[in-house]
């Protein structure tokens, strides 16, 4: 193995300790329209991208939303859950 292989692989084992994924559960309350708005909002979403997010959670039941890191995602879940989104972070 090359030292350039074990950087790689090093590299790639931080970003999957680091990274988390901000998941929005489908409820019986929220609109599509509230939730797309939300997404737009808190996440910087396109309304295309919101929109398509809206309809998988409908679909699937939950979706992660947006990847990163703990530090970057606990605003956005915080703020998404103050609108009764229901959010978690995994």
């Amino acid at each position: 193995m090359t030292n350039y292989q074990e950087e790689i692989d090093v590299a790639e084992i931080k970003k999957s300790v680091d990274t988390s994924q901000l998941i929005i559960h489908n409820d019986e309350v929220n609109t599509f329209d509230w939730v797309i708005k939300a997404l737009m909002t808190v996440c910087k979403h396109r309304y295309e991208q919101a929109e398509q997010c809206a309809i998988i959670i409908h679909s699937k039941g939950k979706y992660a939303v947006k990847e990163g890191s703990l530090k970057q995602l606990k605003p956005m879940k915080d703020a998404i859950a103050e609108r009764g989104i229901n959010v978690t972070i995994e």
